[in-house]
């Protein structure tokens, strides 16, 4: 692959033949003959190596070089001196060089010490793109959100992350139940022991059995060898059970004893072994219509019940689309080394608009395609997938203030019946409590109160009748 070298120099003879020899390893060579035209290729995007003699006319070759290494601190920078000047060549690898060369050098000299540069500047990139990686996929890996109902879920897991307690983890699928599941383990006292996650609905039944408890040599066909199961390998740590509602109802008596106690038996096996594993169980599922069902244990689901943390849907995050959109974008530009930098308005305000069945998942999905399409270095609304361009809830809710939403109503009463709708939704979702519906609105305690008491609203009747 061709790389861009830049060689300065005020010898022109000098000039032409570091210039000939480079070009016969196949690199583009640019080339300057003072410090002041060199400057100019310091924005050059694909700039790899810098050649630069150290005494030269005008700008000093240490003057150059000092100014290369303050604005490309990225490309590599290779000393040409005489041998009388090697003091100063070692001055300037002091000061930031990365090599030099004394003439008269041979051909391969030459590029033996571009090669070196040129390693120098892919492992500086690859750790710089790694970097990027780690620090980009950390906003994915917490919890990213500021509306209030991702703030009172920060709380909960505050609250539950130091102790041993089980949790029960609910929300509709692609919300990030492993994500709070392991945000738990991370900010509790077991953070430095095993995190083992298993999905319960993803394993067949008559594998799921020895994949928790393990199995002895000879427990069935093809036990060839004692095989260590899930809950041995958190011993200490955390075992994450997600879609626990899919877990066979036989298994759900063995994790029962496990819950209770804190023993089990490998398959096939007769020696108990004790386990001191924190559990947190996740599903989809409505857990107490499951139990209606018969199809998962009352007292299992009370065990695990005991600190229940639900998930809420993205549709419920007011002002998250945008906050996560942006953190998958850091994240995933540096995974597929794209120089996208940001969204357009337009694109974010979309999002925004679109309901999100599919939750976060859907959005890192949507963000991951839109990457892939982008040729440019704003994503913009064409670059989206078209199920968030053509849905009709997104068309619908583009323009919410327009004429035709007062469909033949005036002005006041359209908006009086709006405010109504929206102070019964934040009591609905505060069960009736003014003050955490006021907070919802973003509105202080007594502008509810003026509020309730102008558009005639019970709140204590609407309590009494979600009671009933």
């Amino acid at each position: 692959m061709p790389r861009t070298i830049l060689v300065v120099d005020d010898n022109q003879n000098m000039l032409q033949v570091m210039r000939m020899t480079l070009e016969e390893a196949d690199h583009q060579v640019l080339t300057a003959k003072s410090g002041e035209a060199a400057l100019a290729f310091l924005d050059h995007a694909d700039l790899d190596v810098i050649l630069s003699d150290l005494k030269m006319p005008g700008m000093s070759g240490e003057a150059f070089i000092a100014l290369a290494r303050q604005q490309r601190p990225d490309v590599p920078v290779i000393v040409v001196t005489a041998y009388g000047s090697i003091r100063s060549a070692i001055q300037c690898i002091k000061s930031g060089a990365n090599d030099y060369l004394t003439k008269p050098f041979e051909p391969e000299e030459l590029q033996f010490a571009v090669q070196s540069a040129l390693r120098l500047r892919d492992l500086t990139q690859e750790n710089s793109r790694l970097q990027a990686v780690i620090q980009g996929a950390q906003p994915y890996r917490r919890l990213v959100g500021k509306s209030p109902v991702m703030v009172r879920l920060q709380e909960q897991i505050a609250q539950v992350a130091p102790y041993r307690s089980n949790v029960l983890i609910t929300g509709e699928s692609g919300t990030g139940k492993e994500a709070v599941a392991r945000t738990i383990h991370e900010e509790g006292p077991r953070s430095d022991q095993p995190w083992v996650p298993i999905n319960c609905s993803a394993i067949p039944y008559d594998l799921m059995e020895s994949e928790l408890f393990g199995h002895v040599r000879g427990a069935f066909t093809g036990a060839i060898r004692n095989r260590m199961g899930s809950l041995e390998q958190a011993d200490g740590g955390t075992l994450f059970l997600d879609e626990i509602g899919d877990l066979d109802i036989g298994l759900q008596v063995k994790l029962l004893r496990v819950l209770q106690e804190r023993e089990f038996s490998p398959v096939g096996g007769k020696m108990v072994q004790k386990v001191d594993v924190r559990i947190i169980a996740a599903t989809h599922h409505d857990l107490k219509q499951q139990v209606k069902q018969g199809l998962f244990r009352e007292d299992l689901m009370y065990r695990l019940d005991v600190y229940p943390i639900r998930v809420p849907p993205l549709r419920e995050r007011e002002g998250d689309v945008n906050l996560l959109a942006n953190a998958f974008l850091a994240q995933l530009r540096a995974e597929m080394d794209k120089g996208v930098h940001c969204f357009e308005p337009a694109a974010l305000a979309l999002m925004d608009r679109y309901p999100w069945p599919g939750n976060v998942r859907e959005l890192h999905n949507a963000v991951e395609r839109s990457l892939l399409s982008c040729k440019g270095s704003v994503m913009t609304v064409a670059d989206l997938p078209h199920r968030l361009i053509d849905h009709p809830v997104a068309e619908k809710r583009a323009d919410p203030l327009s004429l035709t939403s007062l469909a033949g109503e005036d002005l006041e009463s359209w908006l009086e019946q709006a405010e109504r709708r929206l102070i019964r939704d934040a009591l609905d979702k505060s069960q009736g409590v003014q003050a955490q519906a006021a907070r919802l609105l973003g509105i202080s305690d007594r502008s509810m109160w003026h509020r309730l008491k102008k558009l005639g609203i019970q709140v204590s009747r609407m309590a009494q009748q979600k009671t009933v």
